[in-house]
């Protein structure tokens, strides 16, 4: 007796096999691209970032302070700062 496998139970479970297939590959999304918009407003920020003088000074002092270890920090002043940032003070 001879078997021809094209007719039997092997053919239709490779058929079954390749449809499968192809529904999972149908059903993949498309993915876009991201895409970064920024406004004219940040980019005139961003070219127009000179520190004025005032601020540049207070802050090099700051850098100094916190070097020398001389820098103290306001602690009732932090904790006020807090509170009032939680609880809308």
């Amino acid at each position: 007796m001879n078997i021809d496998k094209s007719t039997g139970p092997f053919f239709i479970q490779s058929y079954q096999k390749q449809t499968q297939v192809s529904k999972i590959e149908k059903t993949k999304p498309v993915q876009n691209e991201d895409q970064l918009q920024i406004s004219q407003q940040a980019k005139e920020m961003y070219e127009n970032k000179a520190v004025d003088s005032a601020r540049q000074e207070k802050i090099e002092t700051l850098k100094a302070q916190i070097q020398s270890g001389e820098y103290q920090v306001n602690t009732e002043k932090v904790a006020n700062k807090v509170y009032d940032f939680w609880f809308g003070k």
